[in-house]
């Protein structure tokens, strides 16, 4: 017996992966996040599957599903939204699993943030712009961030921000990010990154707060903050030049010493 943590993805049944998509056709049990995770992800299960919603579980009643599971000698697949290693509540229930001998693997996935970047065709990384991407999150309720991991202290770098979870805190991400940012500085919201009802905004530090009413953009937002989403910055990465040479591709250059084309005379 076997469970598979698998990352179902920003939310569009077909950004699963097809090792996810496979497993989810293999399995007779089926826990998902009901409330992250869109019924229309489920088309991949098999017909007979019994499929257990967890958002009004705790960890012991989940815990209990493995166990029965156990028993029965089949295996689960635990099916989770973006990709199991960011935000995912994972560690303690694979922590559970280790003290009852169950084996398990983890299955990656396409994060919300990645599928945020997609929907407005954005580049998260610029050459001499922004090099460096922090994942990052508000405090709440279930789990609290570190004082050092603070909106305002990792602005401090002006790289490229992912911050998950950001809209019903906008206004105090906004203000602790204009401690360091420009007012200029690009500014994207996307609400449900691939679901059907995905909705985007694009603006700036300065006028997001005012271009957007309070409580319009829920929990599952993310918001996308640096110079890199400046398509104005035209800085090219010199991997493609045709003048960089490296492993793959070995540019000639040509000899510019004089006389090197010159055709010699035979010597008197």
């Amino acid at each position: 017996m076997k469970v598979y943590f698998i990352g179902a993805g920003p939310g569009a049944a077909d950004l699963i992966t097809l090792r996810g998509a496979r497993l989810l056709g293999e399995v007779k049990m089926v826990l998902y996040a009901g409330s992250l995770v869109p019924t229309a992800m489920l088309e991949h299960c098999r017909a007979d599957a019994e499929l257990i919603d967890t958002a009004a579980l705790d960890l012991e009643q989940q815990q209990a599903c493995y166990l029965r599971a156990q028993a029965m000698g089949i295996d689960v697949v635990r099916l989770h939204s973006g990709d199991p290693a960011i935000y995912g509540a994972t560690a303690e229930q694979m922590r559970r699993l280790d003290a009852l001998g169950i084996s398990y693997e983890v299955v990656p996935g396409v994060s919300s943030f990645t599928a945020a970047a997609a929907a407005v065709s954005a580049e998260l990384t610029k050459p001499e712009v922004s090099q460096s991407v922090i994942l990052t999150r508000v405090s709440g309720r279930a789990s609290a961030v570190p004082e050092s991991e603070s909106i305002a202290s990792l602005a401090a770098h002006r790289a490229t921000m992912c911050i998950f979870l950001s809209g019903p805190h906008l206004k105090k991400i906004v203000n602790d990010l204009l401690l360091h940012y420009p007012p200029t500085t690009p500014v994207t919201l996307v609400y449900r990154a691939s679901w059907p009802e995905q909705r985007v905004y694009q603006g700036t530090l300065e006028k997001v707060l005012d271009e957007n009413k309070r409580g319009e953009w829920n929990l599952t937002t993310m918001m996308l903050v640096g110079a890199a989403l400046d398509k104005q910055q035209v800085a090219e990465s010199s991997l493609y030049s045709k003048d960089f040479t490296h492993l793959f591709r070995v540019v000639k250059k040509q000899k510019q010493a004089e006389g090197a084309d010159a055709v010699e005379e035979p010597q008197p």
